[in-house]
C-alpha cells in the first residue's frame, strides 16, 4: 500500500527544542517526561530495543532488507546492530560489519585484533530510525518529500524526493541514506506498511530473543507504553530536542 505525502500534507510540524538539557548520547527519562511522551493523539508508534537481549546475530537486518527492497550486497541499510567492545585500558571500540547484516564473527573490531583478556565488556545496540516527534529531516526538505504521518512516521515520497541529500545530513542518528537503485532518501519507517494491516515490523518479527517491540505509546495497555511508564528507558542524543520514540533498556553509558 503506498501512502503519499499528499494523504499528510495538513500534518503540523512541531520545531519546539529543548535548549537547557545537558548534551550527552542519551539520558534516563524521569516518569513526568515518560508519561508526557504518551499523552496525545489516539495512535503514536513507538519502539523498544532492549540491549540486554540482544546477541547481534543480523537477522534483523537481513530481515529488513529483504522486506523493504534493500540491495542485499550494498553497504547500507534501514537498521543496523552496533558492536561495543570496552577494553580494560578504558578504550572503546565500535564497528558494525555490512550493518551485522551477516552478524559478528570475527574477533576483529574496528579493524584490530582483540584479545578477549584486553576486554572489560562488549554489549550490542540495534538502531534504526527513531521516528522523532520533532523530525529534523522534515524540517529540511526543501520540497517536502520528507514529511510526518498523523500517527508520527516520517516518510519519504521518491516521485519528490529530489536527492538533495539534506535530510541526510540533518538526521543525527545517522539513519537516513540514498537508495542505491532508486537514487532518493531512504529511511526505516517502522514498516508502516505491515503496521497498518496488524502486523509488527520485519525485524521484530525475524528477532528471536525478543529484543525488539514496536507498539502504541498511546494506549496505555500496550506493552511498548507499559515499559516506558514504568522501567528506567533511555533515548539516544536527547539534547538536540528531536524527541526520539526509540526507548532503549539496559542502555550502556559509552553508547553514541
Amino acid at each position: 500500500m503506498k501512502f503519499s505525502r499528499r494523504d499528510f500534507l495538513s500534518t503540523a510540524i512541531k520545531g519546539a527544542c529543548i535548549a537547557s538539557l545537558p548534551i550527552s548520547a542519551f539520558r534516563i527519562l524521569n516518569p513526568k517526561e515518560a508519561e508526557a511522551a504518551v499523552k496525545g493523539a489516539n495512535m503514536r508508534w513507538g519502539f523498544v530495543v532492549n540491549t540486554e537481549k540482544c546477541v547481534g546475530c543480523g537477522f534483523c537486518v537481513k530481515a529488513c532488507k529483504l522486506e523493504n527492497e534493500v540491495p542485499y550486497d550494498v553497504a547500507v541499510t534501514r537498521t543496523w546492530v552496533e558492536r561495543y567492545v570496552v577494553l580494560k585500558d578504558g578504550r572503546r571500540l565500535i564497528d558494525t560489519p555490512h550493518g551485522a547484516r551477516d552478524g559478528f564473527t570475527s574477533s576483529e573490531v574496528d579493524g584490530r585484533d582483540v584479545n578477549p583478556k584486553d576486554i572489560a565488556k562488549a554489549f550490542f545496540v540495534p538502531k534504526l530510525c527513531n521516528q522523532c516527534e520533532n523530525p529534523p529531516c522534515v524540517q529540511v526538505c526543501p520540497v517536502g518529500a520528507t514529511y510526518q504521518t498523523s500517527d508520527g512516521i516520517a516518510l519519504v515520497d521518491r516521485s519528490w524526493c529530489i536527492g538533495c541529500g539534506y535530510c541526510i545530513m540533518s538526521c543525527p542518528y545517522g539513519a537516513r541514506f540514498f537508495h542505491p537503485v532508486y537514487k532518493v532518501a531512504e529511511k526505516c519507517t517502522f514498516c508502516i506498511h505491515r503496521l497498518r494491516q496488524g502486523m509488527k515490523t520485519a525485524c521484530v518479527d525475524a528477532c528471536p530473543f525478543g529484543a525488539r517491540m514496536v507498539g502504541n505509546l498511546k494506549d496505555p495497555n500496550d506493552p511498548v507504553t507499559k515499559i516506558v511508564l514504568s522501567e528506567r528507558v533511555a533515548v539516544l542524543k536527547d539534547s538536540y530536542g528531536t524527541k526520539p520514540q526509540v526507548y532503549y533498556l539496559g542502555l550502556d553509558e559509552n553508547v553514541r
